[in-house]
């Protein structure tokens, strides 16, 4: 297994936030999310171990620029606005995260987002936040935390 996928600490590891959730948190959508997932959120910002992949801001570009996604103001204010949430830190895309995403073990299908973010968990040793249904079968894979 690989050392990004050491079992740790679930309330002290990193947790991070696929694009939807990070979209979901920013819009006020609290409907979309359990009351479980709304305490690990707000327990990752409290210890600062909240993270974004720098794919996400990519990922919600593409959304709204195909009109999957409507913001109330331009994307780059959205995104602005929505990176200073209180706790969020940006993960970049670093060299070993885009090695990591060509070299995923298993089974995992070729959408470069999806990629991108479940190797930047698995390179940051975090827990992911998500409902995707692909990332989740990969997790029961044992690839990928899930939180």
């Amino acid at each position: 297994m690989k050392s990004g996928m050491q079992k740790g600490n679930s309330s002290t590891s990193p947790l991070l936030i696929d694009t939807h959730y990070w979209i979901w948190l920013q819009a006020g959508s609290r409907d979309r999310l359990t009351a479980s997932n709304l305490e690990i959120v707000r327990a990752a910002s409290i210890d600062g171990n909240l993270l974004l992949s720098a794919m996400s801001v990519w990922e919600l570009g593409m959304l709204e620029s195909k009109d999957r996604v409507q913001l109330h103001m331009s994307c780059a204010q959205w995104v602005q606005e929505a990176l200073a949430m209180p706790g969020l830190t940006l993960a970049p895309f670093t060299p070993a995260i885009a090695i990591e995403s060509t070299h995923l073990p298993g089974d995992f299908h070729g959408d470069p987002a999806d990629r991108i973010i479940v190797a930047t968990a698995r390179v940051m040793n975090a827990r992911l936040l998500t409902s995707d249904k692909n990332i989740r079968a990969y997790a029961r894979q044992r690839h990928v935390r899930l939180a």
